[in-house]
């Protein structure tokens, strides 16, 4: 490369925008994670997480059902049993309470008592075994019923129901009592051991209850800690994978935004992130073609601009000698013409008169042609454009001009309230002046000529209509009137250079506005009942306010 060469990094044409650091060949290239696409990350990130967190939950779920297996145990089962175990025990003593006193007494009311506390012994009995039935551990008590059940069956055969079946106490033999007191107090002693093994069963439940209870908290804390875990983990797993990679390719689109071309986009992360470094990398060579063929095509510009303004200058330089040197030849041939028509008129015949009334009109038309051209070359260059200019003069400016032609064909002009508008003057009457005089010149000679100017405001526009009732144009050549020398009719029939609607389109476009033809009004045999031109002009120029309302 050469230090000219637009390729050097760090360099750029000058007065062409800012330096622009240009790279050497540095490709993204796919390692480590970059061959591992997102979607994968995620969903193995997914299955992982998932299977972590039903283990979790399972063993949250499982511990929670234990502790409500235990409770119920114990609140629903055990407990109960105590309570009926106390009231088999009440009813045992009841028994005891009611034979003495029947033995003592006699009457039927302890004999019943007896009878109620024997049904209630039996019912609580039944209660407990169907309470702790299935109870781990509550076999033992179940097997201690049913010995404190058989002892209090005991005792009732071998006295209580025999007293509650005689008169009181009387025939028993003092052998009989003594047994009766032992098989009670073993009854007794049994229910006593009874109440033990309920009570140990209870302990061993509340410790169970205590024991799963305390597994719940911990798993369940456990699942909690965990799925903070799997969060902590999906965020840091979101940030290497997605966020870190978009935040270092950010600072480098950034960069490269900035007009470091050079700068690297080798960017790691998964394959999206690779293959959308590797879809910019693209973009920015490409930028970089494109920035390189700029700025040959500025070179080219700049190269023809340069020689534009030569020419320009050339240009009006031709357009000075034009409007002196080459029209003073032609006012001297004009000039020395008339002088040989005026002195040696009397010597020339009839056809050299002629040819010196056409050299002169030649010579005129000559002079005519060139001021015309010097009007067309000046639209564009000239810029003094006004705060606004007042239509109506510039429209009065125009009729003045063509006084001599109105008063030789009788023409009527009516001329519209026309706004003001930003522009020039003198390239405004100018417009109205070609229009005009176009509009008269081109009348039917059974017609006098009639004329209408008006405007209308159409948006951020004034739209200017000339209507007249002359000879009318086909719509065929609508687009055709506009090119300069054009002309539809012979120069012996209607005068002209051919260049006074080139002309109006120029200045009309000049001030930023449109003209053209109106071909509504023509039937299909082109009979053309006169011509209608129209023209836009800016209300305002740009950036200006709402100043531009007539005065």
């Amino acid at each position: 490369m050469t230090a000219g060469d637009p390729r050097t990094p760090g360099t750029a044409e000058r007065g062409h925008g800012p330096a622009i650091v240009l790279p050497e060949a540095d490709v993204p290239v796919a390692r480590g994670m970059s061959r591992i696409r997102l979607g994968q990350i995620y969903r193995i990130g997914s299955i992982v997480l998932g299977l972590l967190l039903i283990a979790a939950f399972t063993q949250t779920a499982y511990a929670q059902h234990e502790h409500t297996k235990a409770r119920t145990v114990l609140i629903d089962r055990i407990d109960p049993a105590a309570l009926a175990e106390y009231r088999l025990s009440s009813a045992i003593n009841r028994q005891d309470t009611a034979i003495r006193d029947y033995a003592l007494d006699g009457g039927r009311a302890p004999v019943a008592d007896y009878r109620e506390a024997v049904a209630q012994e039996a019912v609580a009995a039944a209660r407990i075994r169907r309470l702790l039935n299935g109870v781990s551990g509550g076999g033992d008590v179940l097997r201690r019923l049913d010995s404190a059940g058989a002892d209090s069956r005991a005792w009732r055969a071998e006295f209580a129901d025999r007293v509650a079946a005689g008169p009181g106490g009387q025939g028993l033999q003092p052998y009989q009592t003594r047994q009766a007191r032992y098989l009670l107090h073993r009854s007794r002693n049994a229910l006593t051991m009874l109440q033990a093994d309920t009570t140990r069963l209870h302990d061993r439940a509340s410790s169970t209850l205590r024991s799963r209870s305390t597994t719940a908290i911990w798993s369940t804390r456990a699942a909690l800690g965990l799925v903070v875990l799997a969060a902590l983990g999906l965020a840091l797993l979101i940030r290497r994978t997605v966020l870190a990679p978009v935040s270092s390719l950010t600072s480098r689109v950034r960069a490269v935004a900035q007009g470091d071309l050079g700068h690297s986009l080798d960017v790691g992360g998964p394959s999206e992130i690779n293959e959308l470094a590797v879809i910019i990398d693209a973009m920015r060579e490409r930028i970089i073609d494109e920035w390189r063929a700029t700025v040959e095509q500025t070179r080219l510009l700049d190269a023809q601009a340069e020689e534009l303004r030569r020419s320009n200058a050339e240009l009006e330089q031709f357009a000075y000698v034009a409007s002196h040197d080459l029209q003073e030849p032609l006012r001297k041939v004009a000039s020395f013409c008339q002088l040989i028509e005026h002195r040696y008129g009397d010597q020339l015949d009839e056809r050299g008169r002629q040819y010196i009334d056409f050299a002169v009109d030649g010579a005129k038309r000559m002079q005519t042609l060139i001021n015309d051209l010097l009007g067309f070359s000046r639209v564009g260059r000239e810029t003094d454009f006004t705060d606004s200019v007042d239509l109506n003069e510039a429209a009065n400016l125009a009729l003045d001009d063509l006084a001599a032609l109105r008063e030789e064909t009788g023409a009527e002009v009516d001329v519209g309230d026309l706004p003001r508008v930003p522009g020039d003057p003198g390239m405004l009457t100018r417009l109205f002046q070609n229009l005009l005089g176009n509009a008269i010149k081109f009348h039917r000679p059974d017609v006098p000529p009639r004329v209408t100017i008006d405007a209308r405001r159409v948006g951020d526009e004034w739209e200017f209509r000339c209507a007249d009732n002359g000879i009318g144009i086909e719509p065929r050549h609508a687009d055709r009137i506009f090119l300069i020398f054009q002309r539809l009719h012979p120069r012996d029939a209607y005068t002209g250079t051919g260049i006074g609607l080139a002309l109006c389109k120029k200045i009309v476009e000049y001030h930023g506005g449109r003209i053209w033809l109106d071909t509504g009004d023509h039937d299909d045999q082109g009979d053309a009942p006169g011509t209608t031109f129209h023209w836009t002009l800016l209300v305002r120029r740009p950036h200006d306010g709402d100043g531009d309302r007539h005065d």
